[in-house]
């Protein structure tokens, strides 16, 4: 059997690793924004203003629910890759089964629940009545297709543990390919509307997790199961949920505070609903290398902390900050003078209302990326160590600035005052984690200097 190399990132130059691991990261997570991406400007300039409106609204939402799945993967597999660092495969094997029995059961779970309480969810957070129609069911799908993105998010994170960023970068590519296709095919020639998108969106993630499992089949036999890794241990499940619960939290209470952004902008109706989703797509793809620095930082960590190499740790964390700060200056430079011009992805030009929303946005919270970069790196990096409790408390302090910006401007002031939650919110998430890093980072090598 062709057996697929691995990883090792406790040895060799951190830079190099943590670029060439990075890398792939950055392209996959580009495409699997490309899923929501590509409904919006199908719909937009296919549809109309509503349809964006309608299907960007859910943005927040969609968030909220893969983020939960995405947490939860992303806090399994760190312990994966330190049972690889460790060299203790036979663990390995056993922490991912367990990982599968915990992931199909949240997704069950979720399906039905968001199936139930799909349009109460919609109306708390203000959908205007004349698009509801439209969003529950383009989110009733994608609700009814949960178990199809945990399973891709799962596999994926396997193989990231180990070291593979590669292969579910390809998976994406070629899944992403069918979405586009699907998309024009089900709106455009079909006449399905945003519902065609949602189905376009499940059918592409389906393809991505076939794709996942046959790989790892034939080419990780590092990662094949018996029936002894699937039975229970005392405290697996436990160690797994610990870590992954407070990580899928996070990204859900940060995506709470997105929908509640959300709520206060669909106040001002589908303008803003419109240009507010294009602005926050677009500060999405840009922000991907933040992202993928961040997923690449808590695989690097899980590994050299597995391994007990705490000094590697420290010097991967500074080199990928430094390299994050040098970049946040990118971006704040793309979307102050090229904002406008990436919203005409989204709308017509002609469109100058929901261009102008999009402008607004940028203008008031480009300053404030080199603290958003700043969050990936210390809060990955403490998630990777095995801690989870005080990168989850970064996500309250974010939830709390962003409902205080919009309890005090919401409906009161203009839409550049919702639009600072972002900027409060990204500085607030930093009062725990950096002082928290340097006081962990100060005991495990003061441990190892003795």
């Amino acid at each position: 059997m062709n057996k697929q190399k691995t990883n090792d990132m406790t040895v060799g130059n951190p830079v190099r690793l943590i670029i060439r691991f990075m890398i792939p990261m950055f392209l996959g997570n580009i495409f699997q924004q490309f899923y929501n991406i590509v409904d919006s400007i199908v719909a937009g300039q296919f549809i109309g203003v509503d349809a964006l409106a309608a299907i960007g609204s859910t943005g927040s939402l969609m968030f909220f629910v893969t983020g939960w799945l995405n947490g939860l993967s992303s806090g399994f597999a760190i312990i994966v890759a330190q049972m690889f660092g460790a060299k203790k495969y036979d663990d390995m094997r056993h922490f991912v089964a367990m990982s599968i029995y915990l992931m199909f059961g949240f997704a069950v779970a979720m399906t039905i629940g968001f199936l139930v309480f799909n349009v109460p969810i919609l109306r708390l957070m203000n959908s205007p009545a004349d698009l509801m129609g439209d969003v529950a069911g383009y989110m009733g799908i994608i609700y009814a297709g949960l178990l199809v993105t945990a399973a891709y998010n799962t596999l994926a994170a396997f193989l990231r543990a180990l070291g593979d960023s590669k292969s579910p970068l390809y998976f994406l590519i070629i899944s992403a390919g069918i979405n586009v296709v699907l998309d024009i095919v089900l709106i455009r020639f079909a006449g399905m509307g945003v519902e065609g998108c949602a189905y376009a969106t499940v059918i592409a993630q389906g393809v991505s997790a076939i794709c996942c499992l046959v790989y790892i089949k034939k080419k990780y036999p590092i990662l094949h199961l018996e029936k002894k890794n699937f039975e229970l241990r005392k405290g697996s499940m436990s160690k797994l949920l610990i870590l992954g619960i407070p990580m899928g939290l996070q990204f859900s209470i940060t995506a709470i505070g997105t929908i509640i952004v959300q709520s206060a902008v669909n106040i001002y109706g589908a303008t803003y609903m419109a240009g507010f989703s294009a602005a926050g797509k677009i500060q999405n793809v840009i922000g991907m290398v933040a992202v993928s620095m961040g997923a690449t930082i808590a695989t690097y960590v899980g590994q050299n902390r597995g391994a007990g190499r705490m000094d590697r740790v420290k010097q991967g964390v500074k080199y990928s900050w430094i390299m994050l700060l040098v970049w946040s200056v990118v971006e704040m430079a793309l979307v102050y003078f090229g904002g406008k011009y990436f919203t005409y992805l989204f709308i017509s030009p002609s469109q100058t209302d929901v261009v102008q929303v999009s402008v607004i946005y940028f203008r008031t919270v480009f300053w404030a990326y080199p603290f958003l970069c700043t969050i990936f790196v210390f809060r990955n990096a403490l998630q990777g160590m095995g801690y989870g409790m005080v990168p989850m408390l970064g996500g309250v302090f974010e939830l709390v600035a962003r409902t205080l910006i919009v309890v005090l401007v919401a409906g009161r002031t203009t839409f550049a005052g919702v639009c600072l939650a972002d900027p409060m919110a990204w500085i607030a998430a930093l009062i725990p984690l950096i002082p928290y890093y340097y006081y962990v980072m100060g005991k495990h090598m003061k441990a190892m200097r003795q």
